[in-house]
């Protein structure tokens, strides 16, 4: 089926006009919801426990840390409002637009008196008294650009000259911008979902295989040449043998895991937290997670991101046209990427990269960004469910064709 401007790529299933604004609420995805509050809860509750001893020992107030996250989920809850009332066809529009300005905030981290240092990376822009990370931005402005590009290009997705080297070629530019701040973990969830997203869209895997054969070298030779890159290989490669310095941290995440047990030591009752294991707010939340809850409350995480990964496909696979399905595909995979690489990198299995667990951890980019996909996730749901609620005849519509059979016969 096409239009008359096949250039934006467009959904071919409109918000359903029948249906009032608080009958498409009521038609979002349940269970993308569910997992979605429960992680915003329980990550509140985890932030509160890692953040207080530090807060009051810093500012003076436990409650300092809290009262910055729950003001990035208020946020967060507003922009996902305003996202639900926004039709999926109008993301395709909002493509190019989205990436100029998603590269133009990447390279204005680098203005003096713009730009703000810190831990040594130049990763976030400040106008005053607030901050913003542009790559977190960046992650959801790569996925909707592949997929307004991808749909656009149709049959010739899987061409190597228009379907595979333009997107590579663009989504480098911005990993470019992003890796030289430097932030590896952003730039390898960015890369991660471009695979996933051209794999789906009928790339060749010969052209992937490629692709990684030829990013080795370049790989190699940032972790030679970066000594922080090469001393997290070393940490990775051998955790015990750097515990006492350069491997501090993630050995204090092991003995988090190892001390919690089944159950944990109770919310709030955890010790590395106390100074032992460093951003224990942020990227290592999970491991404050195993120590208080065990490897019940780590079952019951990884349960919640299946679900709300598995029902992100699972909508991808209903929608019927090319953008939102890529769309929907793209922002699932890039939660499900960066939640794994988290929880992998917080249990030693992969190496440290600086990324925090989708709305569970504190940091106000990277929630309300994320709460803005999640948003996009429900609205695409209550579209699919919407369109299905207009189809179906309603009670009396059935009774009256049953009435009027039976008069008839």
């Amino acid at each position: 089926m096409s239009t008359k401007n096949d250039t934006i790529a467009p959904t071919m299933m409109p918000a359903p006009n029948g249906l009032t604004g608080a009958e498409m609420a009521r038609a979002v995805d349940p269970w993308i919801a569910g997992a979605a509050v429960f992680l915003l809860g329980l990550g509140t509750v985890l932030v509160y426990s890692a953040s207080a001893v530090r807060a009051g020992n810093g500012a003076g107030d436990a409650e300092a840390y809290l009262a910055r996250h729950l003001s990035s989920i208020l946020m967060g809850m507003l922009l996902l409002a305003i996202t639900l009332r926004i039709p999926l066809e109008v993301w395709s529009k909002l493509a190019y637009p989205l990436l100029g300005l998603s590269v133009v905030l990447l390279a204005a981290v680098f203005v003096p008196g713009l730009g703000r240092r810190v831990n040594g990376a130049m990763r976030w822009i400040s106008l005053g008294p607030a901050s913003f990370q542009p790559g977190e931005l960046a992650k959801l402005a790569v996925v909707v650009y592949l997929a307004h590009s991808l749909a656009k290009k149709r049959e010739k997705a899987s061409s190597f000259s228009i379907g595979f080297l333009p997107h590579v070629v663009v989504t480098s530019f911005v990993v470019g911008l992003v890796i030289i701040q430097p932030d590896i973990g952003t730039s390898a969830v960015i890369y991660a979902t471009l695979g996933l997203m051209l794999f789906v869209a009928g790339t060749r895997i010969s052209y992937l295989v490629l692709a990684v054969v030829a990013a080795l070298p370049v790989g190699v030779h940032y972790v030679l040449s970066h000594p922080h890159a090469w001393a997290r290989l070393r940490v990775f490669l051998e955790p015990e043998a750097y515990r006492r310095n350069i491997g501090y941290q993630v050995w204090e995440s092991l003995v988090s895991f190892g001390s919690g047990g089944p159950l944990g030591l109770g919310l709030g009752e955890g010790s590395q937290k106390l100074y032992f294991l460093p951003e224990s707010h942020t990227d290592f939340i999970f491991a404050v997670l195993g120590q208080e809850l065990g490897f019940v409350g780590v079952l019951m995480v990884v349960t919640a991101f299946a679900v709300l990964v598995g029902r992100g496909l699972w909508l991808a696979s209903r929608l019927p046209c090319r953008f939102p399905m890529f769309l929907i595909f793209g922002l699932t995979a890039w939660l499900g990427v960066q939640a794994f690489t988290n929880m992998a990198v917080v249990t030693a299995l992969l190496p440290t990269k600086g990324l925090t667990l989708p709305l569970v951890s504190f940091g106000r980019s990277s929630l309300v960004v994320t709460m803005v996909a999640v948003g996009i996730l429900l609205r695409a749901s209550a579209e699919v469910r919407g369109q299905a609620t207009l189809r179906r005849p309603s009670s009396v519509g059935r009774k009256a064709r049953r009435w009027a059979g039976e008069a008839t016969a």
